[in-house]
């Protein structure tokens, strides 16, 4: 259903994905015996929960940019706190920073979106209708729209 270009770009992306995937799994399989596995599994694996975390930077955006959290769930915001907070503890408790390092990055960031969420929580921020242009016009990179003259027609 959607637009050809936005089928290519998920296509090629999800390619991507799996052909680093497939290298670390091949890479950690054939190439690499004992200590030097374990170490390359786990970059490969801290660096991909990084990521993971990571992920919600551009919800955040949205949020100081409309001044409004309906775009970024507080269940979810709490969750990645909670889950990342109890990893990172889990890991230094352990002593194991393949663990520990990207679940700290974690809790960092669901700090920061639970900051957020109580900061902009009570704002409306723009109408729906005004947010929903903001965003298209964000995600396509585009300026936003002149406001509207005295005689009903758009500027432009």
């Amino acid at each position: 259903m959607a637009p050809k270009k936005e089928k290519a770009k998920i296509i090629g992306l999800f390619t991507f994905v799996l052909t680093v995937f497939a290298v670390v799994v091949f890479v950690s399989l054939f190439a690499l015996h004992g200590s030097p596995r374990k170490l390359f599994c786990g970059l490969a694996a801290s660096i991909f929960s990084i990521i993971m975390y990571g992920s919600p930077l551009s919800i955040m955006r949205l949020v100081i940019k409309t001044k409004s959290t309906e775009f970024m769930p507080f269940f979810l915001s709490l969750f990645v706190f909670l889950c990342g907070t109890s990893w990172f503890i889990f890991g230094l408790l352990g002593r194991d920073p393949f663990i520990a390092v990207p679940n700290g990055v974690g809790s960092a960031l669901g700090t920061m979106q639970l900051i957020l969420y109580f900061i902009y929580h009570d704002k409306k921020g723009a109408t729906k209708n005004q947010t929903q242009t903001e965003e298209e016009s964000m995600e396509m990179g585009q300026q936003e729209k002149q406001p509207n003259n005295t005689n009903g027609t758009s500027q432009g």
